[in-house]
C-alpha cells in the first residue's frame, strides 16, 4: 500500500510558488476532458476546459491574510458551466481574519459560495453531474448546449459572478453565515458597468445563506438554506425583481473504516423563468428538485442522481418540464487526478409552443461518458 501511494504521488504536480517581496505568487491549474456518446447525436463526442488560477497572497503575524486571485478559462461550449463562457470567471481581492472573510470583485454570491462549502447533494464527480454540471453532453443544431434553456441547478445562483461584495463568517459551532451585495450585472468593468441592455435586468441583488453541520452519533448531518432578492430595471409590464430561494439536507454514515454512505437532496424556487434572472415575472414560478445517494470506498465513489423541474408558462414563454437521471462511478487515481464514467438521461417537455428541434413536443436524450480531471496541488 505504501508503494502504491508513492507511485500515485509521483503522478501529481504541485502548483509553482514564487516569492514576491513579502508576498507569494502561485499558479494553480485545472484541465478537464470528457468523451461521450450522445443520443440523438449532433456531432459532439468530446468537450473540455483549461483553467489557470493565479494568486498573490500575504499572511501577517496577526493572522490577517490578504489575497488577489483569479481564474482564467478556455472552454468548449459544452464545458462552460454556469458562467456563459466567460474567459475571466473569477477575479477578486479577499481578506481573511478571525472574524471571517471579506471578498470584493468578480466572484460567486454568498449563496453559491456557501453551497460549495456545504454540498448537500452527494455526487461521484461534480463536473459531469446531473445537477449543476460543468460539462453537459447535448447540443442543439445551432451548436448551443441544450441546457441553456433550462438547467437543473438547485442552489441559489442569482448573482452569478457579477462584481460584488461578499462576507462570510467563520464556522462557529457548526454554523456559518454568508452575505453578499451585487450592485449590477456588470462584469466587463466591475462596479462601472450596469450589465446587458435588456428589459428586466437586475440590480441591487442581495443574497444571504446559512449552513449548519454537526454529528449525531455516527451520522454527520449538513443543512443549507439561501435566499436572493433583486430589483428589476427597465421593466416590461409584469416584470419584477428576482426572488430566489433554496434549501438542502445531507446525511453521511460511515459504515466502517472504508465504506461511507451518503444521501441528500435540495430544492429551489424562483420567479425567474428557467432561473434566468432577466426573465423575472410576477406570478412566474420555476421549481427544481434533486435527490442523490453515494457510496464511497477508499478512492472509489458511486452515485445515483434524480432531478426534476418545471418553468411555468408566463407572458409569451411556454411551460418547460425537465427530468433527469444519472449513474456514475469515479476513482481518484492520484492526488489531483481522477476519472469518472457513467450514463445520463435528460428529458425536456414543452407546452404552449411549437416542437423542439427534433420535431416533437418532447426531447429525450441520453449519453454514456468518460471524464478525466487533472489539477495541480497546493503544496505551498
Amino acid at each position: 500500500m505504501a508503494a502504491d501511494a508513492a507511485r500515485a504521488q509521483d503522478l501529481s504536480v504541485a502548483a509553482p510558488h514564487w516569492p514576491v517581496g513579502n508576498a507569494e505568487l502561485s499558479l494553480a491549474g485545472v484541465a478537464e476532458g470528457t468523451v461521450f456518446a450522445p443520443r440523438p447525436a449532433n456531432g459532439a463526442i468530446a468537450s473540455g476546459m483549461l483553467a489557470f488560477d493565479p494568486s498573490l497572497s500575504r499572511t501577517y503575524d496577526t493572522g490577517l491574510s490578504l489575497a488577489l486571485s483569479g481564474r482564467f478559462v478556455a472552454a468548449d461550449p459544452l464545458s462552460r458551466g454556469r458562467y456563459d463562457g466567460d474567459a475571466i470567471e473569477y477575479l477578486a481581492a479577499s481578506a481573511h481574519t478571525g472574524l471571517g472573510k471579506l471578498e470584493v470583485g468578480l466572484t460567486d454570491g454568498a449563496a453559491y459560495q456557501l453551497s460549495i462549502l456545504s454540498p448537500t447533494d452527494p455526487k461521484a464527480d461534480d463536473a459531469v453531474a446531473l445537477e449543476d454540471p460543468r460539462t453537459t453532453f447535448f447540443r442543439d443544431p445551432t451548436g448551443r448546449a441544450v441546457n441553456t434553456m433550462f438547467a437543473l441547478r438547485t442552489e441559489v445562483g442569482a448573482s452569478s459572478n457579477y462584481a460584488k461584495f461578499v462576507y462570510m463568517t467563520p464556522d462557529v459551532f457548526g454554523v456559518r453565515l454568508a452575505l453578499s451585495f451585487t450592485p449590477t450585472e456588470g462584469k466587463e468593468l466591475p462596479f462601472l458597468n450596469a450589465g446587458p441592455h435588456l428589459f428586466g435586468r437586475q440590480a441591487d441583488l442581495w443574497e444571504a445563506a446559512l449552513k449548519y453541520q454537526d454529528t449525531f452519533g455516527p451520522v454527520t448531518l449538513m443543512a443549507y438554506g439561501a435566499v436572493a432578492e433583486g430589483r428589476g430595471e427597465h421593466k416590461l409590464p409584469g416584470q419584477e425583481g428576482t426572488s430566489d430561494l433554496s434549501a438542502g439536507l445531507r446525511a453521511d454514515y460511515p459504515v466502517d473504516e472504508d465504506w461511507t454512505a451518503s444521501l441528500g437532496g435540495s430544492f429551489r424556487q424562483s420567479n425567474a423563468y428557467g432561473f434566468d434572472i432577466n426573465q423575472s415575472w410576477q406570478g412566474g414560478v420555476t421549481r427544481a428538485g434533486h435527490v442523490s445517494g453515494m457510496l464511497a470506498y477508499q478512492a472509489w465513489r458511486a452515485s445515483l442522481e434524480y432531478g426534476t423541474g418545471t418553468a411555468g408558462a408566463i407572458a409569451a414563454l411556454p411551460r418547460l418540464g425537465l427530468t433527469g437521471w444519472e449513474a456514475a462511478l469515479a476513482r481518484d487515481i492520484a492526488p489531483g487526478m481522477s476519472v469518472a464514467a457513467g450514463w445520463q438521461k435528460l428529458d425536456y417537455s414543452r407546452a404552449g409552443a411549437g416542437p423542439f428541434f427534433n420535431g416533437a413536443p418532447q426531447l429525450k436524450m441520453d449519453a454514456v461518458f468518460l471524464h478525466l480531471r487533472l489539477s495541480t496541488l497546493d503544496q505551498g
